[in-house]
């Protein structure tokens, strides 16, 4: 019987290892937490995002520059069958009003639980054996086999041979649950080409920060039913309403995920990236222009502007946190503040913070079927792959389909029906 390492434990993994074992390949899978999952379990928070509905070409159109490679992925392993996978495992899932997709109890736990079970007590194939508190720490420096791992475990240090392998070992982002990017120069002085792992899905400081009075007062507050305009100095144009959270350095929140790469490359280029919130989306300027200059008698401007436009709040504040005094004063200056107000960024959060990342092995360094050209019998798959996505959905569902993928690759490197 043919034996196969997966080191990483995350979806990815155990997505190639479900792959491998029904069709009859004895599989390992090492990880160097005491148990599986556990950035699974973290992404369910808030309630488990495992995919989206949208239409097949919006939803590879979320992985940008990597849209064809990711795009090949998603044709053994989209959405819909995202959400068959989940309703085999017994879990119901439900589109939500965004188009996301979560499971009908919004947790994941139930499904992760039902996940290793399968593979654990697999009904078709073999069993999944879990090695747990297994620190991959690359490779011998006399082993010339791709194939053969060492590992620090609890009982020390062991050498690890398989027919193949394949290496799920996530980003650079929450290293405390396993994903610290430890592997980039194992890989590298092997020859294999890798992007720099940066934030992604990330958060960023504002220039200068926010006065002590704002910071105090509004971290952690939403700006709601806002909208930002952003285009890049390569032309590149972004722009979407929604919300997003002050922090006390900068901003954060679904919106500035959204628009995190093209903001973290301008701030790569330039040293910062300036986007133009709109804090009344679903007013028109003209509009704005005419509440502003309409009489307000002996009311202050913070009650007319409150009275006359519902601007009060965080929106208020950061208009009086970046306007001057005499801004603040002219109609014209302020209306077109409110509609357009820049504001500055000059550095992304660190990438410990971050959702995600992106940078990782380059697709170019990886044949058809995710296998290393430098290291035949070694495949890679998820988020150490060089890809990035928005929230939503789409990190899981690539995740997955990566998974699938190298797990198929490794069958037919093994020569497995």
């Amino acid at each position: 019987m043919k034996k196969v390492i997966v080191v990483g434990g995350g979806p990815a993994g155990l997505m190639a290892a479900d792959v491998l074992s029904r069709s009859g390949v004895e599989v390992h899978v090492y990880d160097s937490s005491p148990s599986v999952g556990r950035k699974f379990l973290l992404a369910g928070k808030g309630g488990l995002n495992l995919t989206h509905s949208e239409p097949v070409d919006i939803f590879a159109s979320r992985y940008g520059a990597r849209r064809q490679q990711i795009e090949t992925l998603l044709q053994g392993f989209d959405g819909g069958q995202v959400r068959e996978w989940a309703l085999a495992l017994g879990v119901d899932t439900f589109v939500g009003t965004s188009g996301r997709v979560f499971p009908a109890d919004m947790k994941a736990a139930p499904l992760l639980r039902a996940w290793l079970h399968r593979l654990r007590h697999a009904p078709v194939g073999v069993d999944v054996q879990f090695h747990m508190r297994h620190r991959w720490t690359g490779w011998s420096a006399d082993t010339v086999e791709g194939t053969q791992l060492n590992f620090d475990t609890p009982n020390g240090p062991v050498q690890v041979h398989a027919d193949a392998v394949v290496l799920a070992l996530g980003g650079g982002s929450w290293a405390r649950l396993g994903s610290n990017g430890a592997w980039v120069p194992w890989l590298q002085a092997r020859g294999v080409a890798v992007a720099p792992l940066l934030p992604s899905n990330c958060g960023f400081d504002a220039q200068n920060g926010w006065s002590d009075h704002f910071s105090s007062r509004f971290a952690g507050q939403p700006f709601k039913s806002v909208a930002i305009h952003f285009t890049t100095s390569l032309g590149v144009s972004f722009q979407r309403k929604g919300e997003f959270v002050a922090t006390a350095t900068g901003v954060e929140g679904s919106l500035i995920y959204a628009a995190s790469s093209l903001l973290r490359d301008e701030i790569i280029r330039n040293g910062q990236a300036t986007f133009n919130l709109d804090l009344l989306p679903d007013m028109s300027a003209e509009k704005v222009l005419s509440e502003v200059r309409h009489p307000r008698g002996s009311r202050s401007l913070s009650s007319h502007l409150k009275s006359r436009m519902n601007l009060e709040g965080i929106k208020a504040a950061m208009l009086h946190e970046l306007l001057t005094k005499e801004q603040m004063n002219d109609p014209m200056q302020l209306a077109t503040a409110i509609k357009s107000l820049p504001i500055t960024l000059v550095a992304a959060r660190p990438i410990d913070e971050a959702i995600s990342t992106a940078g990782g092995v380059l697709f170019e360094a990886v044949d058809a079927n995710l296998m290393l050209e430098q290291l035949p019998g070694v495949f890679c798959a998820g988020e150490m792959l060089d890809w990035e996505a928005p929230t939503g959905g789409y990190l899981m569902t690539a995740s997955f389909a990566s998974g699938k993928k190298a797990g198929e690759g490794v069958l037919a490197y093994l020569g497995v029906n």
